[in-house]
């Protein structure tokens, strides 16, 4: 699947820990990346300062759906599924 001009979900909903230009500490889930354009293009798309999470990632129907908005909340469940929480000592 290639993916879909103008939808950016891959560059919102999921967390990113590796440094981004203009975000050093990576960016939170559900956080606009900084280099995503006003039409939700990757400014920073094919060159070297992109993120490797960011060029390895490809698009799929399991994670990407068929719609902007179906991207965002599938995107969404897997950053909630797989994220790591705090182990609290006792």
């Amino acid at each position: 699947m290639d993916c879909r001009a103008g939808c950016g979900a891959c560059c919102i909903a999921p967390s990113i820990s590796s440094p981004i230009p203009g975000m050093p500490q990576g960016k939170p889930a559900g956080v606009r990346c900084v280099q995503l354009s006003p039409d939700n293009l990757c400014s920073i798309f094919g060159k070297p300062e992109r993120p490797q999470v960011c060029s390895a990632f490809s698009a799929d129907v399991a994670v990407c759906g068929d719609t902007h908005e179906e991207a965002i909340r599938l995107l969404a469940w897997l950053e909630d599924q797989t994220a790591v929480t705090p182990q609290v000592a006792c």
